[in-house]
C-alpha cells in the first residue's frame, strides 16, 4: 500500500513531463519494432546461403544493406529515447529536491530540533540521488524491455505457435522469481536509507564538532557511535545486495530454460520440415531477445525497490507539517511603536514537560527589558517566542497592540534586530555577510556599522579586506570576531526593536565596554531585550526580570532589586563574591 502511494506521488511529478514521456515511449517502440525486425532479414539471408556455388550473393548484398541502414536507424532512435529518459530524470528529481528544499524553509523549528542536520541532508542528496539512479534505469529498461517482451511474443506467433507455447508455458517461473525478490528488497533497501541517514548525521555532528570532540577525549566513544550505525548499515546493505544479487543468476537460469526449449522444439520442427533453417536461425534470436529483458527488468525492479525506498524518505519530508500559515489578511507589520506585551503566555517544547506558564510582560517603547535567571528558566525560550520561531501554547503577544499570530512573519522579524550567543555565518565575503539584512547597503554604510561595532579594525587587516572569503564557519576568524560581524548586521540595518541574547559573550571585557556604548547608542528610543549572564552588562536596563522555572520571581531596575535582597542580588553577589 505504502508503495503504491509513493508511485502516485511520483505519477504526479511525471505528469508535467507527459510529452517527453510519450515520446520516450514512441521511440521505445520504434526501437524495439527495428530490432526485432532485424533477426528477420538475417533468416533470410541464411536462407539464401543453400550450398557451396549455391549463394544468392546480390540479394545478400541488398539485405546487409537493408540492416545496416536498419542498425543505424535503431541506434538514433535508441539515443533520443535515452535522452528523453535523462530529460524526464533530472527534470524530476530537480522538482522534487525544490519542493524538499522549499518545504525545509517553512517547517517548524520543532522539527529541525527534532532530527539531526546529517540525517536531513541525507534525505536530500543521497536519497534523492538513489531515487534518480532507479528511475533512470526505470525509463531505460523497462519500457523497452516489456515491450521487447510483448513484440517478440507477436513475431514469434507469427511464425510458429507451437515452438511460441514452449517459450509461454516456462515464463511465468521468471516472472514469479522476480516478484518474490522485489517484496524483500523493499523494506531492506528502507532500512539501509534510514541507516545511511543516521550515519550522514553522526559524520555530521562529529565533524561539524571536532575541537569539543578532541577537548573532551570523546574519540573513543564517537568511533564507538559510528561503528555501530556503520555495521547495522553494513548488515542491512548486505541482506539488499543478496536478494537483489540473486535476480540475475535466477532469471538467467530461467531464460537458459526458455532457449533450450525452443533449440530442442525449432530443431525437431525443422527436421520435419515445418521451418527452415534461417526461420530457426531467427526463432533462436527471438528467443534470446525475449528472455533478456527479462534479466534487465528483475535487475530494474530491485533498483525500483531501493529507488522507491528513497522516494518514500523524501516524500515524507515533503508531506512534513509546515509551520501554521500565516491568515490570508495577515497583516505588515509597520512603523511599529515598540511597545510589546506577553499576556498569560504558557509554553513547553515537550508537552508532559512544563516550561513557561501564565507568563505577562509589558514593555513600554523604548525600554530596556533584562532576562535574568539560572539555566534552563526560560530566557531564550522567551526570544523564540517573540521572534514567532515558536508559536506559544496559550496567552498572546502584541506588538503595537497587535497578535503576532495574526502579522506577517517577515514583517515581525524584520521589525527585530537580533545578535545571538552562537554565531552564524554563510559561505561569502565578509560584506555578503554583514549586509544579509539589507542587500542595498552602500559601501560607507557598511563601514560606518563595522566602526561603530568596533569590527572594522580587524576587518581591514584581512587579506581583501570586505572582500574577503569565508565559510560557514567563519574561516580562520576567531570567535569573538564572529561576533563582532553579527553585531554589525545589527548596526547596519538599525531595526526599531532590538534582542540581544548573550551579544557579548565571546568578546574580551576592553571590546565588550567599546560595544556596550555602541549599543547604547544603538539602543536609545528602541525597546530592547537584553539576555544575560553577566550582570554588570544589564545594569543600565529599565527593568530587569528574573526568571526562574518560567515565571517572574522579581521585577525592577538593577538598585531596587539588590535592595530587595532577593535571588537577584544573590546571583550578583555571587559574581563579584560581595
Amino acid at each position: 500500500m505504502k508503495k503504491k502511494n509513493t508511485m502516485r506521488k511520483l505519477l504526479r511529478y511525471l505528469k508535467k513531463y507527459w510529452l517527453l514521456l510519450i515520446l520516450s515511449l514512441l521511440f521505445a517502440a520504434l526501437t524495439v519494432a527495428m530490432t526485432l525486425y532485424l533477426p528477420i532479414l538475417i533468416g533470410q539471408a541464411v536462407d539464401l546461403i543453400v550450398a557451396p556455388g549455391q549463394v544468392e550473393f546480390s540479394i545478400i548484398a541488398r539485405l546487409l544493406l537493408k540492416m545496416g541502414i536498419l542498425i543505424g536507424a535503431t541506434a538514433l532512435s535508441q539515443w533520443i529515447m535515452n535522452a528523453c529518459n535523462n530529460r524526464i530524470t533530472y527534470r524530476t528529481v530537480r522538482d522534487i529536491r525544490s519542493d524538499a528544499f522549499a518545504r525545509l524553509e517553512i517547517l517548524p523549528l520543532r522539527y529541525i530540533d527534532a532530527h539531526s542536520y546529517g540525517e536531513i541532508v541525507s534525505r536530500m542528496i543521497a536519497d534523492v540521488d538513489q531515487f534518480a539512479d532507479g528511475l533512470l534505469m526505470g525509463f531505460t529498461q523497462f519500457f523497452t524491455g516489456v515491450l521487447t517482451i510483448v513484440g517478440t511474443l507477436l513475431f514469434m506467433l507469427w511464425m510458429n505457435p507451437l515452438i511460441t507455447l514452449v517459450v509461454v508455458v516456462i515464463t511465468p517461473v521468471s516472472l514469479f522469481v522476480a516478484s518474490f525478490i522485489a517484496r524483500k528488497t523493499y523494506a531492506m533497501f528502507k532500512e539501509q536509507s534510514a541507516a545511511r541517514g543516521g550515519q550522514t548525521g553522526i559524520i555530521d555532528e562529529m565533524v561539524g564538532n571536532q575541537k569539543v570532540v578532541q577537548a573532551f577525549g570523546y574519540q573513543e566513544r564517537a568511533q564507538g557511535r559510528f561503528d555501530e550505525v556503520n555495521e547495522r548499515l553494513r548488515k542491512c546493505s548486505l541482506r539488499a545486495i543478496f536478494f537483489s544479487s540473486i535476480t540475475n543468476p535466477s532469471t538467467r537460469f530461467v531464460n537458459s530454460l526458455v532457449y533450450a526449449g525452443v533449440c530442442v522444439a525449432g530443431a525437431l520442427s525443422a527436421v520435419h520440415g515445418g521451418i527452415s533453417v534461417g526461420q530457426l536461425t531467427s526463432f533462436l534470436s527471438y528467443a534470446n531477445q525475449y528472455t533478456k529483458p527479462f534479466n534487465e527488468i528483475s535487475g530494474v525492479v530491485t533498483e525500483l525497490q531501493n529507488a522507491l525506498a528513497c522516494a518514500d524518505r523524501i516524500f515524507e519530508l515533503i508531506e512534513e507539517t509546515p509551520q501554521t500559515p500565516e491568515p490570508a489578511d495577515a497583516k505588515t507589520l509597520t512603523d511599529p511603536d515598540g511597545s510589546v506585551a506577553l499576556e498569560d503566555v504558557s509554553f513547553s517544547y515537550v508537552p508532559e514537560q512544563h516550561l513557561i506558564e501564565h507568563f505577562d510582560l509589558a514593555a513600554k517603547p523604548g525600554q530596556r527589558i533584562a532576562i535574568v535567571g539560572p539555566t534552563g528558566c526560560g530566557k531564550t525560550t522567551i526570544i523564540n517566542l517573540l521572534m514567532r520561531f515558536y508559536d506559544v501554547d496559550s496567552g498572546c503577544i502584541r506588538v503595537s497592540g497587535e497578535d503576532i499570530r495574526d502579522l506577517t512573519r517577515g514583517s515581525l522579524r524584520t521589525s527585530y534586530g537580533m545578535v545571538l550567543q552562537d554565531t552564524w555565518l554563510k559561505t561569502g565575503t565578509i560584506r555578503e555577510n554583514i549586509v544579509m539584512g539589507k542587500p542595498d547597503a552602500t559601501d560607507e554604510e557598511v563601514i560606518a556599522a563595522a566602526k561603530a561595532s568596533h569590527a572594522h579594525g580587524f576587518i581591514r587587516r584581512l587579506p581583501q579586506g570586505y572582500d574577503t572569503p569565508i565559510t560557514e564557519d567563519g574561516g580562520g576568524l576567531s570567535q569573538g570576531q564572529k561576533q563582532l560581524l553579527c553585531i554589525t548586521r545589527v548596526m547596519l540595518c538599525l531595526p526599531p526593536m532590538l534582542i540581544l541574547d548573550e551579544a557579548t559573550s565571546s568578546i574580551d571585557t576592553r571590546t565588550e565596554i567599546k560595544i556596550q556604548e555602541a549599543f547604547n547608542r544603538l539602543m536609545q528610543g528602541r525597546t530592547s531585550f537584553i539576555v544575560a549572564h553577566r550582570l554588570s552588562t544589564i545594569r543600565e536596563a529599565d527593568v530587569i526580570l528574573v526568571m526562574k522555572d518560567g515565571h517572574i520571581i522579581e521585577q525592577g531596575n538593577h538598585r531596587t532589586l539588590l535592595e530587595k535582597n532577593g535571588f537577584y542580588a544573590e546571583l550578583y553577589r555571587s559574581q563579584f563574591d560581595i
